[in-house]
């Protein structure tokens, strides 16, 4: 097999999957055929074969004495194998092991569509930890929230479950019905609820001009193929207007391609770089920005949350070393490696982190995340408000959203600083008419 070396985002929804539950663990990515790899260095023999003798005697004890003989299922202990392996490397939410069918949902996000409930989930300390719901997908109407962790699926607990045995509890034909316990670990709540599993394609570029103002509202919900060719065309449509100002919304976006992330980027930024790849031995590789003719010089300001992933990252970070706008919200995920996918001969494959990628300035984000320059939480139990969300809305509409994310953006897009009061602030203060920024 040729070996592949495209890089990408990989997005590893539940868990890795986005349940699609949406696979995804949203890391960089160098995909590579499986096999021995003359470049790298291998055990000396002897360990080899001993530490392998090992793995093989506890094979065969647990086939002959193993007393539940139905769940003695040979591929089964075989990837649980796989995974503990790779688990007990410590690098917890980034190198994985996935199966063919992880494989085959990360694929179906990369070219925007999903089949599942869009969660994007990760494994975090033994739980099943929701990084972020897909735009439109049922996890998202339902209400749930980053940082949420599930706990049971169609009330079986899974307390003691790798992701592998999760992602194949939620993942459903779709027009199935699938009920998830969630614990929200800040107030100890839990709820209930109840999804159907469905086909959808992604619609990961929408603007709407926010009520009242001039101000322009876009999101990018995932870095999929062919996004980059979406936000220029939406920038088009942006320019066309009167517009002074623009948010772009990069909360729940759990991440996609790197070459998207590198053209959506440059849609923003004129010079310098959208990222750093650093590997083992300390070299620094410089990702620079591309030429992009229609890039916008529109004031910015960009919207983050801990459901902001990987490519988001990037895209985040280069925004903010470069000085062209301000970051409101929380901090970010924090998936910073650069996987190379070994494919192993069952369709499987291994997600190994190999180099790791900084922010322009030279930032470490992994396991640590951009930090916003205005630190902004919503209220508990308020979702982001998205520009599909906003059509026909009215600026009270706005005002009552308690989208505070939001309306900080729009405050400082609308001449607004710290959150002093300023003339330039009625909209969010209460006046009928707003006061438009000048252009």
């Amino acid at each position: 097999m040729a070996d592949r070396r495209e890089k990408k985002w990989r997005r590893w929804s539940v868990v890795g999957l986005v349940l699609a539950l949406s696979l995804s663990c949203s890391i960089l990515t160098r995909s590579t055929c499986f096999g021995i790899d003359s470049s790298r260095e291998s055990p000396p023999q002897a360990e080899a074969e001993a530490e392998f003798a090992l793995m093989a005697e506890a094979w065969n004890t647990i086939k002959r004495a193993y007393v539940d003989r139905s769940t003695l299922k040979s591929r089964h202990i075989t990837h649980g194998a796989i995974s503990g392996m790779v688990d007990a490397l410590g690098d917890s939410g980034h190198s994985t092991f996935l199966t063919k069918e992880m494989i085959r949902e990360e694929q179906e996000f990369v070219e925007g569509r999903y089949q599942g409930v869009g969660i994007d989930l990760r494994m975090e300390d033994g739980h099943a930890l929701i990084v972020a719901p897909l735009d439109g997908s049922p996890a998202q109407k339902a209400g749930l929230r980053p940082g949420e962790i599930i706990t049971k699926v169609d009330d079986k607990s899974l307390i003691g479950l790798d992701l592998i045995r999760i992602v194949k509890l939620i993942l459903g034909v779709p027009g199935t019905r699938v009920r998830l316990v969630v614990l929200d670990p800040a107030s100890s709540a839990t709820r209930e609820v109840a999804l159907t599993r469905t086909f959808v394609e992604l619609n990961n570029v929408r603007w709407q001009l926010l009520p009242g103002t001039t101000i322009a509202h876009l999101r990018i919900a995932g870095f999929s193929s062919g996004v980059s060719g979406a936000l220029r065309r939406a920038l088009r449509q942006i320019r066309k207007g009167k517009i002074t100002g623009l948010v772009l919304d990069l909360r729940d976006d759990p991440g996609g391609l790197l070459d998207e992330a590198t053209l959506c980027a440059s849609h923003f930024l004129t010079h310098g770089n959208v990222l750093l790849e650093k590997n083992a031995a300390g070299e620094i590789t410089p990702v620079p920005v591309l030429p992009e003719p229609e890039a916008t010089q529109l004031p910015l300001v960009v919207l983050v949350n801990e459901g902001t992933v990987s490519a988001a990252e990037i895209v985040a970070g280069a925004i903010k070393d470069a000085g062209r706008g301000k970051l409101v919200g929380r901090k970010t995920f924090g998936a910073g490696t650069v996987l190379e996918q070994f494919d192993l001969s069952d369709g499987s494959a291994l997600m190994l982190a190999v180099e790791e990628w900084l922010t322009p300035k030279g930032q470490s984000i992994w396991h640590k995340g951009v930090a916003p320059d205005f630190e902004v939480a919503l209220p508990e139990r308020v979702r982001p408000l998205f520009p599909q969300d906003e059509a026909g809305m009215t600026p009270s509409g706005l005002r009552s959203s308690r989208d505070r994310q939001l309306l900080k953006a729009l405050e400082l897009l609308s001449g607004g600083s710290d959150g002093d009061a300023s003339p330039r602030q009625e909209l969010l203060n209460g006046a009928t008419q707003p006061v438009l920024p000048s252009h």
